[in-house]
């Protein structure tokens, strides 16, 4: 038995057939024996109900949950009545974020930053949640500097954060610098390292050039090298998010988060090839 702490991210489907196939994936997944199952949370709260629904049913099938909370465009009232949900239904887990204002929207709220609602769950419900909160190895996109972002991150530890989740990434080095500078600043919270695994070039360029994550230019060429061969992407894409997850537990990581995309293969086949399924 593996003792790597695993954890597995999901979006909250839109459709009914979306949710029936979500099942079949998050059955599969569970054979992982995963931590827990997080689920996102759209722009300024716009999947709130959806998020509801799926954190609910994965813990009504046993697992743990840990929906995401996003709090720019919310209230104060607002983010009370969705813990108290979460509260009732059992759930112990949640990833704190400022989350994206909706297009078009001007007003970020009664919450500017991250380490605020972080402030605010502990202030209001104490112990009762394990805090999550999100990390950059290679600096949010909207940071001004990489200072800036380091001291963002400290400012949610401090606020009472339990362990970070990092952005995707594929430049190892990235991260270890990113916790070894926030270790140089006295934050000692797990930062469990965020992995995608990938399926399309195209689609993980697009999304890449959004989030700021970098995709390593020997990487990017030869991926570029295979034009549509989806086979060839998909086992060098294996290939290279696997060593670098052998490289990550190497170095001691406190465990790894998948980004699955609602998809359960690739995630499964990284964990065999780590021995870790």
């Amino acid at each position: 038995m593996h003792n790597t702490e695993l954890s597995i991210e999901f979006f909250p489907p839109q459709t009914a057939e979306g949710a029936e196939k979500l099942r079949g994936v998050r059955a599969q997944l569970a054979e992982l024996k995963p931590s827990f199952f997080s689920v996102t949370y759209g722009a300024g709260g716009s999947t709130r109900e959806r998020t509801f629904a799926t954190v609910k049913e994965i813990a009504a099938s046993g697992c743990e949950a840990a929906p995401h909370l996003s709090c720019i465009g919310s209230t104060r009232d607002g983010i009370r009545e969705i813990l108290n949900e979460y509260a009732e239904a059992g759930i112990r887990r949640i990833v704190a974020l400022r989350g994206d204002l909706p297009s078009g929207v001007g007003d970020p709220g009664e919450f500017r930053y991250a380490n605020e609602l972080v402030a605010f769950i502990r202030s209001e419900t104490g112990n009762r949640f394990r805090i999550e909160v999100a990390a950059y190895p290679e600096w949010h996109p909207q940071a001004r500097s990489p200072r800036d972002d380091l001291l963002a991150f400290k400012r949610k530890a401090d606020a009472g954060a339990d362990s970070a989740i990092t952005q995707y990434f594929y430049n190892l080095d990235a991260y270890l610098h990113f916790v070894d500078e926030v270790r140089a600043m006295g934050v000692d919270i797990p930062i469990v390292p965020g992995i995608m695994p990938i399926a399309s070039f195209s689609k993980l360029a697009r999304f890449s050039d959004a989030c700021g994550a970098e995709i390593p230019r020997w990487m990017r060429k030869k991926f570029e090298a295979y034009g549509d061969d989806a086979d060839s992407i998909r086992s060098f894409g294996l290939d290279v998010v696997t060593e670098m997850c052998e490289k990550l537990l190497a170095a001691g990581v406190p465990g790894l988060h998948f980004y699955s995309m609602n998809q359960a293969g690739l995630t499964t086949e990284i964990c065999k090839r780590l021995k870790l399924a």
